[in-house]
């Protein structure tokens, strides 16, 4: 029987492909260095911002029902603010539509067949929140000194308590898969949905206090509260920095 097994391990040492593979220290090291090369290539794949496949697939979802639910607002938010005159819901419309662009931005930069390098998509996430940020100020000021009454709108109403509802989570989401993939124009664009939700909110409240206590410039108000933070988120995505604690 020993005599069999020497035979045994001396055939199989002549194969060229089993030469050597009987080497349990030098196995274990080669599987280490292997193991510790992968980890290495993962953790420097998520430092530098390149999302995996199963992350990309999740940002354009999330990204996808952004666009198809900003194009609804939007549209919506634009007519109720012809029909009723409303300065807030004109911010809230706008506001809208600027989301639109910037979730368009951060979905082409995760389509294989359109990607947008990160800084690109970076600075204009953070142009789109200046923008922002300077068109609601605009907007609220001027309804201010020229002493606005808008009328009131129960179609305002409607969709803005169905964008306080829907934003947080889609905001939530979106900061998730920012911090996986490390990407500062995701992250800009989650803070936009979130900053969708206060507006929202700030809205809605104005619309409520218009029609119950006539006070026309309690939202145009409440509504420049908003823009210290798409200022610093705007900073923030111009650097490329993810502002995790906002």
């Amino acid at each position: 029987m020993r005599v069999f097994l020497h035979d045994r391990e001396s055939a199989l040492d002549n194969w060229p492909f089993c030469r050597g593979r009987f080497d349990v220290s030098r196995d274990n090291d080669v599987v280490s260095e292997f193991i510790h090369l992968q980890a290495s290539q993962t953790s420097s794949g998520a430092r530098s911002g390149v999302p995996t496949k199963r992350g990309a697939t999740v940002v354009q979802w999330l990204q996808g029902i952004t666009l198809a639910w900003m194009l609804a607002e939007c549209g919506v938010s634009l007519y109720a603010a012809a029909l009723a005159r409303s300065p807030a819901m004109l911010a809230f419309g706008s506001d809208s539509l600027i989301e639109l662009f910037s979730a368009s931005v951060v979905l082409l930069q995760f389509l294989p067949q359109f990607p947008l390098a990160q800084a690109s998509a970076n600075r204009i996430s953070g142009v789109l929140l200046f923008a922002l940020a300077g068109f609601v100020a605009a907007i609220a000021t001027a309804a201010l000194l020229l002493h606005a009454q808008p009328e009131t709108s129960r179609l305002g109403i409607v969709i803005t308590l169905a964008a306080l509802a829907a934003m947080p989570s889609l905001a939530w989401l979106k900061k998730r898969e920012a911090v996986r993939t490390n990407n500062p124009a995701l992250r800009a664009d989650a803070v936009q949905s979130a900053t969708c939700a206060y507006l929202a909110g700030i809205t809605l409240v104005g619309l409520a206090v218009n029609a119950v206590f006539g006070v026309a410039w309690f939202d145009s108000l409440a509504a420049l509260a908003a823009v210290p933070l798409l200022l610093k988120e705007g900073e923030a995505a111009w650097r490329g920095k993810c502002c995790g604690g906002c």
